[in-house]
């Protein structure tokens, strides 16, 4: 017989809250062999919940994924109920309703008269403190996290959150049952946001506070971190279908324990929410959409017009490339493969053959891979001309430097440059981290200096952050512009801070993940696979840090906390050390991680 905490005995499940997170839970339950009752104070609720999951199997029989007696189960093991007497006879009774210490805790009091003694409570909160809800138990030893992720039917993360009162017998089975629902549990304690929106609503604040300050629009900050970081969804964007309102009350939950400022809750997702314009759900939230509910986004008062601005750019046929690196020879295939002709220039001719050779490779695995023809590639390796001297760039139209990231050797070649170019040039540097305006200010036409922030490996990423100083001139932004669309590149505006805009999202919540781990929270792997699970990110913040280099993220961290003084943005002091130890990731064979050397 099984015991009473197996897995296998957690047969009759009970759901307390049928939206859309409950409603999805009660599908995988059901789907996974389980008897569900599903309970909600509104019958409406219920009805919808039965709606929802009979669509659903319906949808699975026609792809071919139920037959049609495994949707007759399916439908035959979940009921509904308005009174939470319906989970008497529950095994384990899942609580997602809203978050709301007062509502939770009436529901847990009620649970203790009605449900047995060993029948597990479990809390999907994402922003209460599940503790809290385990004192006011008459069974605290049973209370624990099951916070899954939405839409729970495809979302693979479950965090199983323990408090200091839980009997490791109930976290043991529940975490079990997480694994036969198909699903990957990763266990973590008892803080606001726990791993996944730990990090991922820091994240989303920031957006929103970027966005509040009007250095960026919402669809250039979405665009910027979908291309330049992978991401599925742009962080505004994201906000709205999780709901603007959820997120200031995890935020809230967030701040009080840390009160880090990086965790306080932007003005703005305090100003939507009263204003009821919370997301998706209300058909408005940073973006107007077609319908309450509605995935479509719609043209409002804020959405670009077609087409841009009606300043004329200057006219470019030929473009120099200044460095010798992995970034500058990118940039120079870019280009030549949009037709520009291009001068390569290195300090010497041989660095600026080496630079072109690698070129050359890289086309040839694109012949290979049948992205281009063996003649294409030959013509493009045709337009690029290598120089030992930035002399060689007397008649290009635009200059683009992707020399070291060190403003006194960046000011010298502006300082030559200026020099060398025609008047008329226009001077961009690829600076991720440093003022373009100090890059500027080194020559004598600071109107002609622009950024045009490429992202590694530059043939393969779409997006170019096009930076503006003060004195940079309409038409030179209009030409960069221009520019970005005939090389095929997304393009997308910002002001002269650091970090422009990925970055600036990016590595607080690189640096918030390594606290993480510093603070003993959660392991490197739980983060990491919390991460890819629960927010779709195509790395988890370790395998990222130790991709990019620990020296560089750690001075892009240093600019950051410099620029904007905010003691949040210090860089978390194991970060620190392992730079001071040599650890730097897979370049030196360890960061984070240990890696096999080549």
């Amino acid at each position: 017989m099984a015991s009473p905490l197996s897995p296998s005995s957690l047969q009759k499940i009970a759901v307390v809250g049928l939206g859309t997170m409950g409603t999805g839970i009660a599908e995988v339950l059901a789907k996974a062999g389980r008897d569900v009752v599903g309970i909600d104070i509104s019958e409406a609720q219920t009805a919808a919940c039965v709606a929802a999951l009979e669509s659903a199997t319906a949808r699975a029989v026609a792809r071919g994924r139920l037959t049609e007696p495994e949707r007759a189960e399916v439908l035959a093991r979940f009921r509904t109920a308005t009174e939470l007497t319906a989970a008497a006879d529950a095994d384990l009774v899942i609580e997602v309703a809203p978050e709301s210490y007062e509502v939770k805790q009436q529901i847990f009091r009620e649970l203790d008269g009605i449900v047995r003694p060993d029948t597990i409570l479990a809390t999907g909160t994402n922003a209460l403190s599940v503790t809290r809800l385990a004192a006011d138990s008459a069974r605290p030893e049973r209370v624990l996290g099951l916070h899954f992720f939405n839409p729970a039917p495809a979302m693979k993360l479950v965090e199983v959150v323990s408090s200091v009162l839980t009997a490791p017998d109930a976290v043991t089975a529940v975490t079990d049952l997480a694994v036969q629902l198909g699903k990957e549990p990763v266990a973590v304690g008892d803080r606001p946001g726990f791993v996944a929106d730990g990090l991922l609503f820091g994240y989303l604040n920031q957006a929103a506070a970027m966005y509040e300050a009007n250095y960026a629009t919402r669809e250039d900050i979405d665009a910027a971190m979908r291309l330049g970081c992978g991401l599925p969804m742009g962080p505004l964007a994201l906000l709205d279908l999780i709901g603007v309102d959820t997120a200031r009350t995890v935020l809230d939950a967030m701040y009080a324990e840390s009160q880090d400022r990086l965790h306080a809750p932007a003005p703005i997702l305090k100003q939507l929410s009263e204003a009821g314009l919370t997301g998706r759900k209300a058909g408005r939230g940073f973006y107007t959409y077609e319908a309450p509910g509605s995935a479509t986004v719609v043209r409002d008062a804020l959405t670009p017009l077609a087409g841009g601005g009606l300043t004329p750019g200057r006219p470019v046929s030929s473009v120099g490339v200044a460095g010798s690196g992995t970034m500058a020879s990118g940039i120079a295939e870019v280009f030549a493969k949009a037709g520009y002709d291009v001068v390569l220039a290195a300090r010497s001719e041989e660095k600026a053959q080496a630079a072109k050779a690698r070129i050359g490779k890289s086309l040839s695995r694109s012949v290979d891979k049948g992205r281009m023809t063996a003649e294409a590639a030959v013509q493009t390796l045709e337009r690029i001309t290598p120089a030992g001297s930035y002399d060689a760039f007397a008649d290009v139209d635009l200059a683009v430097e992707a020399v070291a990231e060190d403003l006194d050797v960046k000011r010298q070649l502006f300082a030559a440059l200026d020099k060398v170019c025609k008047p008329g040039a226009v001077l961009a540097t690829t600076t991720s981290s440093l003022p373009v305006i100090a890059c500027a200010r080194a020559t004598s036409r600071p109107q002609d200096v622009i950024g045009m922030h490429f992202f590694n490996p530059a043939p393969a990423m779409k997006l170019v952050e096009v930076v503006r100083t003060v004195l940079t001139g309409d038409d030179v932004h209009a030409t960069v512009r221009e520019v970005c669309g005939t090389i095929r590149k997304h393009a997308v505006d910002c002001g002269d801070r650091a970090g422009f805009i990925v970055n600036a999202l990016l590595f607080p919540y690189l640096n918030n993940a390594i606290k993480m781990v510093q603070d003993h929270y959660a392991s490197l792997d739980d983060i990491d696979a919390a991460m890819k699970l629960g927010g779709g990110y195509p790395m988890g913040p370790f395998e990222l840090l130790d991709v990019v280099g620990l020296d560089v993220s750690l001075a892009i961290e240093k600019v950051l906390h410099r620029e904007f003084r905010d003691p949040g943005l210090a860089p978390a002091p194991l970060l620190e050390h392992l730079v001071a130890a040599g650890c730097l990731g897979r370049k030196t064979g360890r960061g984070f991680r240990e890696y096999a050397r080549r």
